[in-house]
């Protein structure tokens, strides 16, 4: 069995780091407005994922390099990216007395995956953009939301 060649632990760089560290940090960050609603996917949960997708992303690409481009496949990293994220946000929908839950929080791990890809391949350009984007989203139209959901449940005599 033909095996690529190992990679030492001193050959651990800035580089490296700074994928999977952005990759954490913008996780946890991402987490942070479905922690503070009090849902189920939270901090750790989409820090996890982005990092999990990161390290993924990171072993695709090394092991590319190293096997090369005839024998490699880089896309099936996507399709094992969206077929766990699918997995679990399955798991995470429910449907009570007549409502969907945890939709917005599925959605939002896929997009933690999709970022933790990008930091993986160190696309910074589309980490930063779908970062704002998605935090702004969802802070935002958070804020919106519930502004909406207030004046529907103020009595209209008021």
């Amino acid at each position: 069995m033909e095996l690529n060649a190992p990679i030492l632990v001193h050959w651990i760089d800035l580089d490296l780091l700074s994928r999977l560290g952005v990759a954490a940090a913008l996780g946890l960050l991402l987490g942070l407005d479905r922690e503070v609603r009090g849902h189920e996917a939270g901090f750790r949960t989409h820090g996890l994922i982005c990092f999990a997708a990161a390290a993924m992303t990171v072993s695709m690409i090394s092991l590319y390099g190293q096997i090369g481009g005839d024998r490699a496949d880089p896309l099936r990293i996507f399709e094992a990216t969206g077929a766990f994220i699918g997995i679990i946000g399955a798991g995470l929908i429910v449907f009570s007395k007549g409502q969907v839950k945890n939709l917005t929080t599925a959605a939002h791990l896929w997009l933690a995956a999709v970022i933790g890809v990008a930091c993986g391949a160190a696309q910074w350009p589309l980490v930063v953009i779908a970062s704002v984007i998605s935090v702004l989203m969802l802070t935002v139209l958070g804020f919106v939301e519930g502004f909406w959901e207030r004046r529907r449940a103020k009595p209209e005599d008021e």
